[in-house]
Parts: structure tokens; C-alpha cells; sequence
């Protein structure tokens, strides 16, 4: 399939100004060359060129759509291949059309979802981990997600695993020319050897788990219920983060009845919001079922922020509430501060420490700075805007350095347990697998279908 020549719109669905349609493949400029009506022949056109002109359907000679294309030739493009963009106008039907009659083209199909940028590692432009981050840069929620996967893209987090692949692979000849050589081996220096580079493997492997924390987060967002009794102000809270109406707000008790979603970013901290139901004993059995929602969706929480009332005593409520969030990375919200206070701050600092409890007046949108501040301190330990943007963010790639890790202290461990050398290797081979499926080396059809299956169709 590698073979073939695909197509695909590349551009989001729906009315725009521009439309992209994309070819890929060593078809991609005689088949465009039989539907494109311009002064200047496409297959005498230089690469990296844009040129005005038609699409024409070759049937009746009719022209279908006003186009400029841009021309690629391989290995100088996305995929490394010849590669044609149509830009067309924006419209659902003016793409339609220009699509429908690329594909009539001989040795030209639908691109599968994914299959430009599988092109482009399968023709050893990017790697597995650049190919990954692509997704991110589409899916990237904050300017600081975004940053950290085009740092990926560019092979930032790449060139660490490979270098770490290179100590690995150093250790393995130095263990494959003692084990081809025994006579001039000397047993206590090869140990060493093999402690020593373990070792410096694992303290890189150590520094890029260190950011795996702060790089998923970044990657999927913290997940955050906004949880307490009703009439304390979850859905104004909700609505004054997001900058809009998304939950209804009114004095009537039990306005919420379901989990409300929204991602919002919060001073460059992605959050994925779920406004809940008040929580609390009813009869209502819509309102029931809200609220058992919300006690599975704070469950499942990453960060609770938990409103409570100035103006009013702590209820029964909100005691069994405060005794459920114990132990959990919980931010007490002090809500309607511009009210005479009436909250005991005693009993509330028994289950939540001071400097995770933040006073606010969602009225006067007064204290959102404070809720940042303590957030920040709490997932990134205030660092949120060092410099440094090598985050490891993927599962994936998180799962394979702890394995490549584990397998290194394995190794070190066989040194001091005499065990004979070529059981050693078996250890570190391991270890520059693993890092190698990190980058796609040793990565199997299956995993490199999984991945790229995500992508959408023209990506």
C-alpha cells in the first residue's frame, strides 16, 4: 500500500475560506497533471512552486473548481513523497466535487485515517515519537501543550532516547566482545563497566520520568470536579472559568442535574472541568441520579475544587463531604466572600491545609489569581513556566523507559549475583529494545496501526 498513490481533505469540514485537498505518492503529479488546467504543465514544473488554474473534469472538459496548487516534489515533502495540495474554496460542495474527481484518477484512493504522516515514518522523515506528537499539536488544549509537542515534532525528546539508546548499545559491545573473547576478559572490570553505563542510562531515563507527571497533565488536561452542596456557587464558578454561560444558574436548590464538561485553561494549566450536581440527601430521583454522578465523578477526579459558603455555618452536608475529600488533592474554595462571613475556618483547616484553601467572590470574579497560584504549586511545584519544554507527556513512551529502566537494574543486579555474562546481555538487549520501540525501531505492524488509527483522515 506503501505503493499507492492516496488523497484526502486535510482541512476541517464545513464552510472556511480555503479547503486543502492532499495527494501523496508516486501518482500524485501525473494524476493531478490530467484534471488541472493552468499555463504551465505540472510535470515540467518545478518543486515547491504554487500555480493558479482549474480543475477540470477530463470526461466533458467542464471546469469544476478555481484552484491554486502548490507542488512537493519527494523526498522534499510531509510524507517524502511527490505531493500535490489543492487549495479550493471552503465550501462542502466545492471540496466534494474537487475530491470526487481526484479519485477518479488512476492508482488514486482515500488516504486511511493517519496514512500521510505513517508516510512520512515509514520513509524515515520523522520517528514514531515525532509521528505521536503530531497528534498532540492538533489536540493540544494550551499554548504550553502546544509548546511541549512542537518541541516533540522538531525531535527534541527524540534525540535524548537516542543518545540514551547509543549508551546502551556501547555496553552491549563492550558484553558481546567479552563474550566472543573470554580470554581477555577480566571479570571484575567488566562489571564495573556495565554498573557504571546502567547506571548513567538510568539517571537519564530518571530525569525525563521526573517530567512524565507534568507532561501528561499538560498532554490530557487535569481532570477537575467542582464539587459541594447546592446554592454554593459550583455553576457560576463553573461559568466565570470557562467565560461562559455553560451551566444555569439560579437560587433554587438542585438546578444542576447531571456532570457539565468543558476544558478550559486556567494561567497556562489545562483543566478538564466537570461541574457536578449538589451533593446531598433528596427524594427527587432525577436529582438522585445527578448526584450519584457526581460522587463517581469525583472519584475519578485529579483535583477537587471544593466550594463551600462564607456566608453561612458549615452544614451537615459539608462535614460528610470534608470527611470523604480527605487525602485527596482537594483546594477548598471559600465562595461569596463579598457576604458577611459565617464559616467556621477552624473546622474546615482540620480536613484541608491552609495554603490549599483559596478565598474567592465568584460574584466580583475576585481570588481567580489565588486558585491559579495554588494550583501551579500543586501539580508543578510552581514551575510551571521554566524554559526547559522536554516533557515525556506519552503512556506509551512512560511505560517503556520504566521497563528499559527495570531491565538496566536488572543487569546491575546480575553483576553482584554472578551471574554469567551472557544472561547480563540478555538484561541490556532488552533495555535498547525498549527504548528503540519508543522511536518506532522495534515497534510491531499492530502498534504502528494502533497509533496512527487515532489520526484524522487527511493528517
Amino acid at each position: 500500500m506503501i505503493h499507492d498513490t492516496i488523497a484526502a481533505i486535510s482541512t476541517a469540514v464545513g464552510e472556511g475560506g480555503i479547503a486543502i485537498i492532499r495527494v501523496s505518492g508516486p501518482q500524485a503529479i501525473s494524476g493531478i497533471s490530467r484534471i488541472f488546467s493552468s499555463k504551465i504543465s505540472l510535470n515540467d514544473a518545478e518543486s515547491h512552486t504554487v500555480h493558479y488554474g482549474h480543475i477540470v473534469d477530463p470526461s466533458s472538459g467542464e471546469k469544476i473548481e478555481e484552484v491554486l496548487l502548490t507542488l512537493m516534489h519527494g523526498p522534499r515533502s510531509f510524507t517524502a513523497e511527490d505531493v500535490v495540495e489543492i487549495n479550493a474554496h471552503g465550501g462542502v460542495i466545492a471540496v466534494k466535487k474537487v475530491l470526487d474527481i481526484v479519485l477518479l484518477q488512476d492508482n488514486i484512493r482515500t488516504a486511511e485515517p493517519g496514512e500521510f504522516t505513517k508516510r512520512a515514518f515509514l520513509n524515515g522523515r520523522i520517528d514514531l515519537m515525532q509521528a505521536e506528537a503530531v497528534i498532540d499539536l492538533i489536540r493540544s488544549k494550551s499554548d504550553r501543550a502546544f509548546s511541549v509537542a512542537r518541541k516533540q515534532a522538531e525531535g527534541a525528546l527524540s534525540k535524548k532516547i537516542k543518545a540514551l539508546r547509543q549508551t546502551v548499545i556501547e555496553l552491549l559491545a563492550h558484553i558481546e566482545v567479552n563474550i566472543d573473547y573470554p580470554e581477555h576478559d577480566v571479570e571484575e572490570m567488566t562489571s564495573a563497566y556495565i554498573r557504571e553505563q546502567c547506571q548513567l542510562a538510568i539517571g537519564e531515563i530518571d530525569k525525563l520520568l521526573k517530567t512524565a507527571n507534568e507532561g501528561k497533565i499538560l498532554r490530557e488536561g487535569i481532570v477537575t470536579a467542582i464539587v459541594g452542596r447546592p446554592n454554593v456557587g459550583k455553576s457560576s464558578l463553573m461559568n466565570v472559568l470557562t467565560q461562559e454561560n455553560k451551566a444555569i444558574v439560579t437560587d433554587i436548590p438542585g438546578t444542576t442535574r447531571d456532570v457539565i464538561e468543558q476544558f478550559v485553561t486556567l494561567n497556562g494549566i489545562p483543566l478538564r472541568l466537570l461541574d457536578t450536581a449538589g451533593i446531598r440527601e433528596t427524594s427527587d430521583i432525577v436529582e438522585r441520579i445527578g448526584v450519584e454522578r457526581s460522587r463517581d465523578a469525583f472519584q475519578d477526579a485529579d483535583l477537587i475544587l471544593f466550594v463551600l459558603n462564607h456566608n453561612e455555618p458549615l452544614q451537615s452536608d459539608d462535614r460528610q463531604l470534608l470527611q470523604q475529600l480527605e487525602g485527596r488533592s482537594v483546594v477548598a474554595i471559600i465562595n461569596k466572600t463579598d457576604l458577611p462571613g459565617h464559616l467556621e475556618m477552624d473546622e474546615v483547616e482540620r480536613y484541608v491545609a491552609s495554603d490549599r484553601i483559596v478565598r474567592m467572590s465568584v460574584l466580583e470574579e475576585r481570588g481567580l489569581d489565588g486558585l491559579e497560584a495554588t494550583i501551579s504549586e500543586m501539580f508543578f511545584e510552581g514551575q510551571l513556566e521554566a524554559n526547559d519544554l522536554t516533557y515525556v507527556s506519552n503512556v506509551r513512551h512512560i511505560s517503556l523507559l520504566k521497563r528499559a529502566k527495570g531491565s538496566l537494574e536488572d543487569a546491575i543486579e546480575a553483576t553482584y549475583s554472578g551471574i554469567p555474562i551472557d544472561v547480563i546481555q540478555i538484561d541490556a538487549r532488552l533495555a535498547w529494545e525498549s527504548l528503540g520501540e519508543i522511536l518506532g525501531d522495534e515497534a510491531g505492524d499492530s502498534l504502528i496501526d494502533q497509533i496512527f488509527s487515532q489520526f484524522c483522515l487527511g493528517k
